[in-house]
């Protein structure tokens, strides 16, 4: 006799509390090893593919893609020991288990009439109902009622856009709502309306709200939000900048790169100025205990960058970057950056950064004011490398010129320390001699 188990999803680590489901990557009645990946969520820090440690047939599957799941909420159960599912009557095409959890492919959502009728083998409705922990449900839209609708997310849909479903007619079998009625109401409501002949006064007609797009701050857009506004609310910040002669430091690039071997990066030569320079200021390689009243300083330089990428900003880390050299920061960097890319940057890959380096230079601006990524003490804003006129040895010259600025945490030090450490950055810009002296 094949034992049902609940798979529940698991504590993802760095403080994670809750993740939405991006993908399932197995539908019920599958066949799963142990270990296999089962659904690809994403939770503030990254994407993330969750594997199963049971082995055996999906018997359900608990939320939607686009559901957000607390740690601890269940993914999937599985029957361990069993090859295949018995066939059971299908249930009803109105019919859910009263949680959000449909138990076959939610019509009008992605349903794949191709797929093999094992997929559609499932356990009765109410084992899914008895399950131990239960997924609250997405409030409906409208009053409980004969709405001839069965998707969670159809509702949340249509709760969110304002949309009666009461009002609506499916196009679904025998009247069913899907998706794609939902989002034609949508675009009927968001339309614009047009200009009135006269501005005539109508106090009796009845008033429609211009409804703007609304944007969920949640997942990496969330979290960026949530980092900033730490920031600004905690922390006394304060900018400084200066301009700098970078033309030495590329032709130094230049020289590194014609001889062969791993291409060095711009932005490796400015991390190994910064991490130089963090050693001769450790004060902005720190961090503030408020509940102790005491300044942490580091003895490791975690070096984070930030990333642009399709899901928004992300700031991988550098483990250890005191100890690279150009050549390893380069590799580094093309690597974190590559699985920002692809969405493949684990937890730990985007924590425990202690100084930022931020190279806005690469959207074609020349200054800005960084925010502080917190709990961090200062970030390094480098702007881009334009040719410029500049006086060089007593004559004007057209230069390779870089702004620099360093904003700060003020609790940490004061405008000597920061200005020392900004300038001793642009000193190895402009002469990548004064660098080869401090290491």
């Amino acid at each position: 006799m094949p034992q049902v188990m609940e798979f529940k999803l698991p504590d993802l680590g760095e403080g994670l509390t809750e993740a939405e489901i991006v993908r399932w990557l197995v539908a019920v009645g599958d066949v799963v090893a142990i270990d296999q990946p089962v659904v690809e969520v994403e939770t503030a820090k990254a994407m993330v593919e969750v594997p199963c440690p049971y082995g055996g047939v999906v018997t359900a599957r608990f939320g939607e893609e686009g559901t957000e799941l607390p740690v601890g909420a269940p993914l999937i159960t599985v029957a361990v020991g069993a090859s295949s599912l018995p066939e059971v009557p299908a249930a009803p095409a109105a019919e859910s288990d009263g949680g959000g959890n449909v138990p076959r492919p939610l019509i009008g959502y992605g349903e794949d009439h191709s797929r093999p009728a094992r997929r559609r083998r499932v356990r009765p409705v109410t084992a899914a109902v008895s399950a131990p922990v239960v997924v609250a449900p997405v409030a409906p839209a409208v009053p409980a009622g004969p709405v001839p609708v069965i998707s969670p997310l159809v509702r949340k849909l249509a709760k969110d856009g304002g949309v009666d479903l009461r009002a609506l007619k499916g196009s679904g079998p025998e009247g069913l709502i899907l998706r794609a009625d939902v989002e034609a109401a949508l675009a009927v409501l968001r339309a614009p309306e047009p200009a009135p002949v006269a501005p005539v006064a109508t106090a009796a007609a009845p008033a429609v709200a211009a409804q703007g797009e609304r944007i969920p701050l949640k997942g990496v857009r969330g979290a960026v939000a949530e980092k900033l506004s730490r920031s600004r609310r905690e922390i006394p910040d304060a900018t400084c900048w200066v301009d700098a002669d970078a033309t030495e430091l590329m032709a130094a690039r230049a020289a590194m790169n014609a001889v062969g071997g791993p291409k060095i990066s711009v932005l490796a030569l400015l991390a190994r100025i910064c991490t130089a320079a963090l050693a001769k200021y450790p004060e902005l390689n720190s961090t503030v205990d408020l509940a102790a009243k005491e300044i942490v300083r580091l003895p490791s330089v975690h070096l984070g960058f930030a990333a642009q990428t399709e899901r928004g900003l992300v700031v991988p880390v550098v483990r250890d970057a005191q100890h690279r050299n150009p050549e390893s920061l380069s590799a580094e960097f093309a690597r974190l950056t590559e699985l920002a890319r692809s969405g493949k940057l684990t937890p730990s890959d985007l924590t425990g950064g202690t100084f930022t380096l931020n190279n806005y230079g690469v959207f074609g601006v020349d200054g800005s004011t960084p925010i502080i990524n917190h709990p961090e003490a200062a970030m390094l804003g480098v702007g881009r490398i334009i040719d410029k006129p500049w006086v060089h040895e007593g004559q004007l010259a057209v230069r390779k010129v870089v702004q620099l600025s360093l904003t700060f945490d003020h609790r940490v030090c004061d405008g000597g320390t920061a200005g020392g450490f900004l300038r001793h950055v642009a000193d190895c810009v402009e002469s990548p001699a004064v660098l080869l002296r401090s290491l």
